[in-house]
């Protein structure tokens, strides 16, 4: 345990990997974690070390019958019955084609954010980061978006079916973090915030402003979509103009929040055009929320990021560094760009970057050429900030 926080790690959770040309690569997760070791901020005694979920905790959200396909076609070779089947499961996609140790490997990402949650819940740790999570985009029938099954709706289902406390979610991948918003539509207790590019032009195709819940669950979902091309100012004012006001009112026991770094202008994924700093600002905000709604319970998880080697190791050691309050994040919170990334870690890995790796932590974004349409951007941006909260 440093500084009452907690680093969640499963080495399963290295074997979930589609193929080699798809853009879900595990090695990221192994990129940051020498990252924050090189820099001295993860130590052995920080990490715990989780066990795959049990089916029974997988049915907290998933179909019994989704999670025999999975398994099933998880076999090497899987039973033709269920090739034939797993179209109806969403595993014959191009995005989230199965895979052999598919269930042991989804099972143990799960395992470690719900260990995540119980840790926090039960006080013996204050925050905990389960980096190999947040596939967010898988749904209790099927999986999607590169998403098996759903780590992040499953621990809020466990904080609820155990704990029975209010959970906010807050979603920073550039995707609509639709499988966890669609599971707790209809309820009052778990609130859904999500800040992403819309659904206009980028997948799942959903998260518009009038999604707000239902029954029950209506007011409780809130929904942040930016426009293409959207900086770092823009993002960072709809982000901090929203949250705020959503966590006020909601007032969480927990926050439980995914920490996608792919709205990065480096991710070939998206349209938006950030940069490292909204890395560095995001979970310092979510940090601040947690203690001061929740009394410092905060779980975060990873989620996506498709530049594996400029962007994904950076942001998601800086989440790190921001739970454990480290000097590094100390010092990008004062504005000082010009921290170095260590020179051990650029030369362990600079040959097998495709691109130049970053030599400092934050980007230097003098030389990025501007953005077409900013005022207006920003303007509709602002628009949609104001909206989501308006009747809060």
């Amino acid at each position: 345990m440093t500084a009452n926080a907690v680093f969640i790690h499963h080495p399963g959770a290295s074997r979930y990997k589609f193929n080699e040309q798809h853009p879900f690569n595990p090695q990221r997760l192994a990129l940051a974690i020498d990252l924050l070791q090189e820099v001295n901020a993860l130590q052995a005694q920080d990490i715990v070390a989780a066990s795959p979920a049990s089916e029974d905790i997988l049915a907290l959200v998933h179909r019994s019958d989704y999670i025999e396909a999975v398994k099933q076609l998880s076999l090497d070779p899987p039973p033709e019955q269920w090739v034939r089947q797993a179209q109806l499961y969403g595993l014959q996609t191009e995005d989230t084609p199965f895979f052999p140790g598919m269930h042991e490997a989804a099972s143990a990402i799960v395992g470690g954010s719900v260990l995540a949650a119980d840790l926090v819940m039960s006080g013996q740790t204050l925050h905990a980061y389960h980096m190999a999570g947040g596939l967010h985009h898988a749904f209790p029938d099927h999986g999607s978006g590169f998403c098996v099954y759903n780590d992040a709706s499953i621990a809020i289902a466990h904080i609820r079916k155990q704990y029975g406390v209010r959970v906010l979610y807050i979603d920073t991948d550039v995707h609509h973090g639709d499988g966890v918003q669609w599971t707790f539509y209809n309820e009052s207790e778990v609130c859904t915030y999500s800040i992403h590019e819309t659904g206009k032009f980028l997948f799942p195709g959903t998260g518009f402003v009038h999604e707000r819940g239902a029954e029950h669950g209506y007011g409780a979902n809130f929904n942040v979509p930016v426009d293409p091309y959207t900086e770092d100012d823009s993002w960072l004012e709809s982000f901090t103009a929203s949250i705020r006001k959503v966590a006020a009112a909601f007032k969480p026991d927990i926050i439980v929040s995914q920490h996608g770094c792919d709205a990065h202008a480096f991710d070939p994924l998206s349209h938006t055009h950030c940069s490292m700093r909204i890395y560095q600002e995001m979970p310092a905000i979510i940090h601040a929320l947690a203690h001061q709604y929740a009394e410092g319970r905060w779980v975060a998880v990873g989620g996506g990021g498709y530049d594996i080697w400029r962007v994904v190791p950076r942001a998601w050691a800086l989440v790190w560094l921001e739970m454990i309050n480290h000097p590094i994040s100390a010092a990008l919170a004062e504005k000082h760009s010009d921290v170095p990334l260590p020179a051990s870690w650029l030369n362990r890995y600079f040959k097998e970057s495709p691109e130049p790796l970053p030599t400092h932590w934050m980007d230097d974004t003098r030389s990025w050429p501007p953005m077409p349409r900013r005022t207006e951007i920003e303007s509709s941006n602002r628009r949609t900030s104001e909206i989501v909260v308006q009747d809060l």
